[in-house]
């Protein structure tokens, strides 16, 4: 089942704390997995069916605000990542789960784990797939995008992108510059990756992409001791060819999480269900079930939504 629209073709959706109207997708059936989208501040659309996910759970996919078919809120500075937690929280809430499975991609990591470091009780299980984790202090270096650029050396396409993607990182970039870097961020580039990359300038919101990370977002030191009480399991998972974060930035991360798990996929970039949908799937689907067959309980916080707060 796909369910695109309610009946009188209007988009479900649901009313944030502020008053904006806020839209979610949802693909296929079973329990739900609640999707985040990065970008940051891209239309939840690039995700896609996640692969062929959906034939194995029920996929809500989250339109940031400003973004997809969710409105423009009025204060431009909600989109300061640490205060769309309130989003998801309310989300999580119009369907009425009492805890939920939660997938973040790229920059919804932190927006992840913000929220399960704000509501430590509402989380079941949290899957970064090629995640950022600057709310926990950890950034992407220059090495680490060099690093790729060597992997990736016998490319075809390897001489024509290598002064974009070294303009992205070190330099001032042109559009140019990134239409050229694209094949870096995709384990392989044919017309499927292509179109992929064609669709993202209608998808981001360049304003609220440029505050979602702004001063005041993070305070890594305070996430970092609320994620180290977290009793749910945690999924990392790396592409083996991309850039941010590296598999062995990723194991970083998953060691500040105590039921933590990394996994890197062979031949992917920071799209991996595009790269190998099978193994994407096969990883996240394992990872879910195993994680239904474990019990952890979170230590009493104080209630429900006792954890970390974050102004």
């Amino acid at each position: 089942m796909i369910v695109a629209a309610d009946e009188d073709g209007a988009m479900p959706t649901f009313t944030a704390a502020d008053g904006t109207q806020l839209a979610y997708h949802v693909r296929g059936e079973g329990e739900p997995l609640l999707c985040l989208p990065g970008g940051p501040m891209r239309a939840s659309a690039y995700l896609g069916d996640l692969g062929g996910l959906s034939r194995q759970r029920r996929l809500v996919m989250l339109d940031l605000r400003g973004s997809g078919d969710s409105g423009v809120p009025g204060d431009p500075g909600t989109y300061r990542c640490d205060r769309q937690v309130d989003d998801v929280e309310a989300l999580r809430r119009h369907f009425g789960w009492e805890r939920v499975d939660v997938l973040a991609h790229s920059a919804s990591g932190d927006l992840a784990i913000l929220y399960a470091a704000r509501h430590p009780h509402r989380i079941r299980t949290l899957s970064l797939i090629t995640a950022r984790a600057r709310a926990l202090g950890v950034d992407f270096t220059g090495d680490h995008r060099r690093e790729v650029v060597a992997l990736r050396a016998a490319e075809p396409w390897w001489e024509a992108a290598r002064a974009g993607y070294e303009a992205i990182w070190f330099g001032s970039p042109t559009d140019a510059d990134f239409d050229a870097a694209a094949p870096f961020f995709y384990g392989r580039w044919d017309a499927a990756t292509q179109a992929h990359f064609a669709a993202e300038p209608g998808q981001i919101n360049e304003q609220a992409a440029e505050i979602y990370a702004s001063a005041g977002a993070f305070d890594p030191a305070a996430a970092r001791e609320a994620v180290a009480a977290l009793a749910v399991p945690v999924l990392v998972l790396a592409g083996e060819l991309d850039s941010g974060p590296r598999p062995h930035v990723g194991a970083g991360i998953a060691a500040l999480f105590p039921h933590a798990e990394l996994v890197t996929q062979a031949g992917a970039g920071h799209f991996p269900w595009l790269d190998d949908p099978a193994r994407f799937t096969g990883v996240v689907a394992d990872f879910l079930t195993r994680s239904r067959l474990r019990q952890f309980t979170q230590p009493a916080l104080g209630g429900a939504d006792a954890g970390w707060s974050h102004p």
